[in-house]
């Protein structure tokens, strides 16, 4: 059982691993409950919510950089524990939600202390990870994500089911009780070193060198550029989580439970597979070749998606799965490779800044994809998916030669051959 587990053995992974298990379980109960809550029980309309939460969301984006780099100069845990007690009144904010201008007074807030938080978690992971261990890190709290997101959607099936107003409240207060959690479990961590090397911080703020020697993330084209081609590959989670399962049921005549079969192959295979898939992404020429790899993969399984079309329903349901394991195994590569290049790329003193960075653009290039995948894909058909097919495999195959012109413009001692000085 213990290969089966995803938890590491015990130590501080260990118990950033509880924090994300609590953490996740919270995000599955507002994942399967929160539109319900707000249409249902405030009687929001479902554009109004829409629309809040895309703005929301854009907006949030602009926290990504400010406080990445924050968590550069500060213990990540402990800005991450606060961004976590912030997260926690948010939520329970939603209790006085009853227009759609308080929506919006409260959506917009949450989504920036999200989008913070994310760069802010990333800095912690490779904080307590180390250089040699950020990209295992990152991979083993994937897969302990997934196991908290489906516990938290299975325990918002029971207020689903109930359907009240009690029933509803008691999910909001569950949601914000797991930032709660998760904050507690978090100040079992030693305060971290915000330069990502794994060593106990001080006191006070920290510069590492060059944490400003390229003028912030966003002046670095050529990291923004193996980020930009990462964020496209970044896509196919839009593709899983809502093109697919619509495309399941109105293109390959599939019947509704068949998308829990789709999502659940997934999640079961990301579990699995999510660290040993993610071994040789610690730096960032191989983790370019793995986002490569990915790439290939991904463009390999959008034919077979494309061919449910025209088959019976019982060979489409099989292909389907088929199609869906081999896209997990793409969403792997993708994950620890991307992961491995944002880190990788960056100046030691400024994780968190690219971090944020790569956040933002993988963050802007969902917004735009919800829309025209859905399009593309549903609108265009089986075509559609070959037009996707030939952009994943264009982006990963970039990927290489992406990198080798970033890591050609990193600061001399990080690229310098061994044995030569200066």
């Amino acid at each position: 059982m213990g290969r089966l587990s995803p938890l590491p053995p015990p130590g501080p992974l260990r118990t950033l691993a509880y924090a994300t298990l609590a953490n996740t379980v919270g995000s599955g109960l507002w994942l399967a409950g929160g539109a319900l809550y707000l249409t249902r029980d405030v009687g929001l309309s479902a554009t109004s919510v829409g629309a809040g939460l895309t703005v929301a969301g854009l907006v949030g984006l602009t926290a990504s950089v400010p406080l990445g780099a924050l968590a550069d100069r500060w213990d990540p845990r402990t800005l991450r524990v606060v961004l976590q007690v912030g997260q926690a009144f948010a939520a329970l904010a939603y209790l006085l939600v009853g227009s759609f201008p308080v929506f919006l007074a409260v959506a917009v807030p949450e989504a920036l202390l999200a989008a913070g938080n994310l760069a802010v978690r990333a800095a912690l992971v490779a904080a307590v990870g180390g250089p040699d261990g950020r990209v295992h890190a990152f991979a083993t709290l994937r897969a302990v994500a997934n196991i908290g997101i489906t516990a938290g959607t299975a325990l918002a099936g029971i207020a689903l089911a109930v359907d009240t107003h009690r029933a509803y409240q008691v999910l909001v207060v569950g949601n914000a009780a797991t930032y709660l959690l998760s904050g507690a479990l978090l100040l079992r961590l030693p305060p971290q070193s915000a330069a990502g090397s794994g060593a106990p911080q001080t006191s006070g703020p920290t510069t590492a060198p060059g944490a400003r020697r390229r003028g912030g993330p966003l002046r670095d084209g050529r990291f923004l550029a193996v980020s930009g081609v990462s964020a496209v590959l970044g896509t196919h989670l839009t593709v899983l989580a809502l093109v697919l399962p619509l495309w399941t049921v109105q293109r390959a005549g599939a019947p509704p439970p068949v998308v829990s079969a789709v999502l659940l192959t997934n999640t079961v295979l990301t579990v699995a597979l999510a660290v040993r898939l993610s071994r040789g992404a610690e730096r960032a020429a191989p983790a370019a070749r793995k986002l490569r790899r990915a790439g290939l993969v991904l463009a390999a399984a959008t034919p077979l998606y494309a061919a449910t079309a025209a088959l019976p329903v019982p060979a489409a349901v099989a292909l389907l799965l088929v199609a869906t394991a081999a896209w997990t195994v793409g969403d792997l590569w993708h994950g620890a490779a991307g992961a491995g290049l944002a880190y990788g790329l960056a100046p030691p003193g400024a994780i968190g800044a690219y971090q944020g960075a790569d956040g933002l653009l993988a963050g802007l290039t969902q917004a735009l994809g919800r829309g025209l995948l859905t399009l593309l894909v549903l609108g265009a058909g089986p075509v559609g998916w070959l037009v996707l097919g030939g952009l994943f495999a264009a982006a990963g195959l970039a990927a290489p030669a992406l990198t080798r012109r970033a890591v050609a413009d990193r600061p001399a001692p990080e690229v310098r051959p061994a044995g030569v000085h200066g």
